[in-house]
């Protein structure tokens, strides 16, 4: 489980996060939804300890996050930020790889190998493996970054709107691969999305936040409503029920 208690943290004098209290359970997808500058991102960047913790404390797994060795860190969580930085003209095999250096320091070995081939495999990235990224369309390069981070092979996995610039198809694929793999692997996915119906549909766990706050938690039957629209998101529509899941009309 991820323990947030208490945190508070501000960039440039603003505060960006007030006073958060958060239980993050363990399995399944955990969706982080909320308006811009809700402070999703900078909590999930908090949790990866991307950027030192100002105020609070966060556990994982029952440990003080800030004891956590580096290298036992990576091979607890992983995350996928919004803005990568590799170059393109990198084999979608070698991005994915690099996903092992936790474990294999660059030297790749016999057991390194047979988890890529088994995530290629489970992203359906093995036609592709040996294409240039900037040979692939936004969906397909989406998938290989997000097939690095899950080689990783953590209990965690945290991933900053993987949604951003995809297709209804390619996201669609990409949240039904990612709930399927976590249930069968009993991975912990936390994922910001901007979408509140794909947080809907795909999440076994919805954690709302507004102007720094969690303002509510729970299964998304019992999050999404229209009172919770009005109330988060300032703004009205309906919400009716689909496949046993809350779906948003606009």
């Amino acid at each position: 489980m991820i323990r947030i208690r208490n945190v508070s943290h501000q960039i440039a004098g603003q505060s960006i996060l007030q006073g958060v209290d958060l239980d993050i359970p363990d399995g399944g997808l955990t969706a982080l939804v909320g308006p811009n500058g809700a402070g999703k991102s900078t909590l999930l960047s908090l949790v990866a300890r991307l950027q030192s913790l100002q105020t609070g404390k966060i556990e994982i797994n029952s440990q003080d996050l800030q004891q956590i060795s580096h290298g036992d860190l990576a091979q607890l969580l992983a995350i996928l930020p919004q803005v990568l930085t590799s170059t393109h003209r990198i084999s979608v095999e070698d991005l994915v790889g690099f996903g092992r250096y936790p474990y294999s320091r660059g030297r790749l070995g016999p057991k390194d190998r047979a988890v890529i081939a088994e995530v290629l495999e489970s992203f359906e990235l093995q036609e592709i493996k040996h294409r240039f990224l900037d040979t692939l369309s936004g969906g397909q390069r989406q998938r290989a970054y997000t097939a690095m981070a899950w080689v990783q092979d953590t209990e965690y996995l945290l991933l900053d709107e993987p949604l951003n610039n995809l297709d209804i198809a390619a996201s669609r694929s990409l949240m039904s691969r990612l709930k399927s793999l976590a249930a069968r692997q009993r991975r912990t996915i936390v994922i910001v999305l901007h979408d509140i119906n794909y947080a809907a549909g795909y999440a076994d766990h919805i954690v709302a936040m507004k102007a720094g706050r969690v303002v509510t938690a729970g299964p998304p039957q019992e999050v999404v409503s229209e009172a919770f629209l009005h109330s988060v998101f300032d703004t009205d529509a309906r919400v009716i029920m689909a496949n046993e899941r809350p779906l948003v009309i606009v």
